[in-house]
């Protein structure tokens, strides 16, 4: 197939037609359930933010695709893997593996994290909340996924499962479901789990950054469970924004790391202001999440 016939595909792709109003219809059901879940002026933010992100995202999304093509028509395996059932389980476990080291670094090098926080900007737990996508993240998102192709998917197959995972992701965005049964959350990315993701609470901080699988961070270190009776969480920021301005909440950190930077004076700290961990600071206290924690005992 031709790079033009893959284009033709994807151009003919339905499951965005068929996730929005999915979406929407899911987010009346859960203000049914939980208006107070639920706040106009930020709600209204996450819809920008979606819009926002959509956009920055396209010309990024199409250079990806072009690249995935031409690293699958590389591969010493391409035709082999096809599209088999057993492909489909393979290409999941490799989506979310890169999806995991995606996120988490999107929360560990504070550039990366510029792009990301606007997802976690909201202090609301909500489906709407999980369309509040982070803006400047679509940039640099797809060269995580650039190595997948080389395994002989091609590039259909890998939008189709990325798009499966932001579909399941959305769902994991509410406080309605409490913790489901123990196999479930041992494998799974679940509400429960993905709350503890969006605490700002010291001991969250920084965990649980599964799409579909929580195994990754049980493996590498990053799971946290969640102890409503010992540490209810709360969601947000660790310093809130406090704004409703949507070209405010997809920038400020961005402006805030110009700022670190101006005033370091070694070129090792401005740097360091770039792509250390958020947190980090070269003339005051370090708040890290792992140092918070290390002091915390937690």
């Amino acid at each position: 197939m031709t790079l033009t016939e893959y284009i033709q595909q994807l151009s003919e792709d339905k499951l965005l037609y068929f996730a929005l109003p999915v979406f929407f219809i899911s987010m009346l059901v859960e203000y049914q359930f939980a208006k107070e879940k639920y706040h106009g002026k930020d709600t209204g933010v996450s819809m920008l933010m979606m819009v926002f992100s959509t956009i920055i995202e396209f010309i990024p999304k199409i250079l990806a695709f072009v690249a995935f093509f031409y690293l699958y028509e590389m591969s010493s395996l391409k035709g082999i893997v096809k599209r088999q059932w057993w492909a489909w389980i393979l290409l999941l476990l490799a989506d979310d593996f890169a999806y995991y080291w995606f996120h988490r670094l999107n929360h560990e090098v504070r550039l990366f994290w510029a792009g990301h926080v606007p997802h976690h900007s909201s202090v609301h737990m909500n489906l709407g909340t999980a369309l509040r996508q982070g803006v400047g993240e679509r940039i640099h998102k797809f060269f995580f996924w650039m190595w997948i192709p080389l395994l002989g998917f091609d590039p259909l197959m890998m939008f189709t499962m990325m798009g499966i995972s932001l579909i399941y992701q959305f769902f994991v965005h509410t406080e309605l479901v409490d913790k489901l049964p123990k196999p479930i959350e041992l494998i799974f990315n679940t509400p429960s789990h993905h709350r503890v993701h969006h605490a700002s609470n010291i001991r969250y901080l920084d965990c649980n950054h599964a799409g579909i699988l929580i195994i990754w961070d049980r493996i590498f270190g990053t799971f946290s469970e969640e102890l409503k009776d010992v540490d209810k969480p709360v969601y947000g920021l660790t310093v809130n924004i406090e704004t409703f301005n949507p070209v405010k909440v997809a920038t400020h950190e961005y402006t805030a790391i110009w700022n670190d930077v101006k005033r370091a004076d070694k070129w090792s700290d401005k740097l360091n202001y770039i792509f250390n961990s958020p947190g980090w600071t070269h003339d005051g206290e370090d708040k890290r999440a792992k140092t918070l924690r290390k002091k915390m005992n937690l």
